[in-house]
């Protein structure tokens, strides 16, 4: 499997540890769905993307239904992405992943945490040579896929060539260009691929190894921030303890 792949394998549990936070942050990108592309997921395709993530996640669809209604409410906040970034304890760098509607106050909520744990936070864009930004989609595999094929249809339309399989589930997971996301998505759902989930990911592109001791105080800050409702996900370019 990939680099990419064992990275988010590996730290998958701990950015999704508590389901109710999960389904909080999960319900947050329904609510952006809804408000840019309307309600029905057969007629917006960023909605059907965040349903199929959302039942990856055991999302029960009483929560997905609610989540939609509550998104076509007249008093619902308009929550926008914003990413910071800075390095933490050890020389450990991390990218901070939120929706908001509130800036100022999720701003102030990051920084606590950088300063808590002796942190410095950078200007937005400071660490982008250490994560690479991707697209990335899980699918069901079609059977008696052929894979060569399938790799080079999607490289033409951004989409990179390594890609991930999961036996025990039958997906496939690829990896692409952040701006190719609606090209690459529109292509899986065309071909009759199902259960076609999409998010945006940063893999960091040089692992650090820590020490026991060091990793325990990064994994601290990391649950601090991961507290905040607003903060979607935590990434760092910390090695991934072995199992």
């Amino acid at each position: 499997m990939g680099r990419a792949f064992e990275y988010r394998k590996a730290t998958k549990l701990k950015r999704w540890g508590h389901m109710a936070k999960t389904f909080t942050r999960l319900g947050k990108q329904i609510a952006i769905a809804v408000k840019a592309g309307g309600p029905d997921p057969d007629m917006n395709p960023a909605l059907r993307s965040v349903i199929a993530v959302c039942k990856r996640e055991n999302m029960p669809k009483d929560n997905i239904d609610r989540a939609i209604k509550n998104a076509q409410g007249k008093d619902q906040s308009n929550y926008e992405t914003r990413t910071y970034e800075g390095y933490g304890p050890h020389g450990i760098a991390i990218f901070v992943d939120t929706l908001t509607d509130n800036p100022t106050r999720t701003v102030g909520d990051v920084r606590s945490v950088f300063n808590k744990f002796s942190g410095n936070m950078g200007t937005s864009g400071s660490l982008a040579f250490l994560f690479d930004h991707k697209c990335v989609f899980t699918f069901k595999k079609k059977d008696d896929m052929d894979m060569d094929d399938f790799i080079l249809s999607i490289i033409d339309l951004g989409a990179e060539d390594e890609y991930d399989e999961d036996p025990e589930e039958g997906t496939l997971t690829i990896y692409g260009d952040p701006k190719s996301y609606a090209e690459i998505q529109k292509y899986l759902e065309d071909n009759g691929f199902e259960d076609v989930g999409g998010e945006f990911t940063y893999i960091p592109n040089d692992l650090k190894d820590v020490t026991p001791a060091q990793r325990e105080s990064i994994d601290k800050m990391v649950d601090k921030l991961e507290e905040f409702d607003d903060v979607q996900t935590v990434y760092t370019n910390m090695k991934p303890a072995e199992e």
